[in-house]
């Protein structure tokens, strides 16, 4: 049982790196096999149909997500602005493949709707937590000004990912310490200071 858990996982693993390096029309039984190292044929017994293999992308998508952003301790905006520097570091480095996954999966959910209810599932969750960590934080957070933040960092993800350093620069994007800061100012500006 364990054996099968983890092949499955390893194989939602493997939907997420086929998904950033080929797109939605590269995610394939034969390519997720190959990705995850494993005999032609297995991918199809795990995740018989393309909606299968799509929202077995989704859900590690999220379960991945959830585990890293849960951890962050949260107390000032100092705090919060070191955490979301780190989350935006590891979305460009180490989680790039998840988050190249993630927006190919919008791109999929706008035509499939059980992608696009897991893809939701995260995004409530994604702004519950982000509102939940500019309270810790001591800022005067309401649902609005967490979408706000939410939405900018997400955007500013997209941008990251897929621009050249003159347009980043244009949006403010070549200092992300200062685009952050700029970002809790614009979203918070009657905050205390002390």
């Amino acid at each position: 049982m364990v054996e099968n858990r983890d092949r499955r996982d390893r194989l939602r693993d493997a939907a997420i790196e086929v998904l950033a390096e080929e797109g939605g029309r590269g995610l394939t039984h034969r390519a997720m096999d190959r990705a995850a190292g494993l005999p032609e044929g297995t991918t199809k017994n795990y995740f018989p149909t393309r909606d299968s293999l799509l929202q077995a992308a989704a859900e590690r998508c999220v379960e991945r997500y959830w585990s890293e952003l849960q951890q962050a301790e949260i107390h000032t905006v100092d705090q919060l602005l070191a955490v979301l520097r780190h989350m935006i570091d590891r979305a460009l480095t180490v989680n790039r493949s998840r988050i190249l996954a993630y927006l190919e999966l919008h791109a999929e959910a706008a035509r499939n709707a059980q992608v696009r209810q897991t893809l939701a599932r995260l995004s409530r969750a994604d702004l519950d937590l982000h509102l939940a960590a500019q309270q810790a934080a001591g800022l005067p957070a309401t649902r609005h000004g967490a979408a706000v933040v939410t939405l900018a960092i997400n955007g500013a993800l997209s941008q990251l990912l897929t621009q050249p350093s003159d347009v980043l620069a244009s949006y403010g994007l070549d200092d992300l310490d200062a685009f952050l800061s700029r970002l809790i100012v614009s979203a918070y500006p009657r905050r205390s200071t002390t």
